[in-house]
């Protein structure tokens, strides 16, 4: 296979920004999401162009984490400042020669190894 430069992006959901990590969890699953903190519904559940959606929860982080809404919300609730980075969101562009499995395979390895196995979700 031959190897093409790949384009990653890598941002932060920040308060300061008037970002939502709900709306942004919401948006990245094309789900339907109950923000407590805004107050407000994030509803893209109507989008149908998701190929793969899960949480990767550490071996240590109770199961009701692996529920999106419940994961996000308490993760407004635990932060507090207005300027507040909430999560940071990753973009990978993913080779087209792989098959919809081996893609999910890659990816789901990458996050494994560089994020969970170091405690993070």
């Amino acid at each position: 296979m031959e190897t093409k430069s790949l384009h990653t992006h890598v941002d932060i959901v920040a308060r300061s920004k008037g970002a939502s990590v709900i709306a942004k969890a919401a948006y990245n699953a094309r789900d339907k999401l109950q923000d407590e903190y805004y107050g407000k519904t994030h509803d893209y559940s109507k989008k149908t162009d998701l190929a793969f959606s899960k949480i990767f929860l550490p071996e240590h982080v109770p199961k009701e984490f692996s529920n999106r809404e419940y994961l996000w919300n308490e993760v407004e609730k635990i932060e507090k400042s207005k300027n507040s980075q909430l999560a940071r969101n990753l973009l990978f562009e993913l080779p087209r020669e792989l098959n919809e499995q081996e893609r999910i395979k890659l990816i789901s390895e990458f996050i494994e190894e560089n994020f969970t196995s170091k405690g993070m979700i």
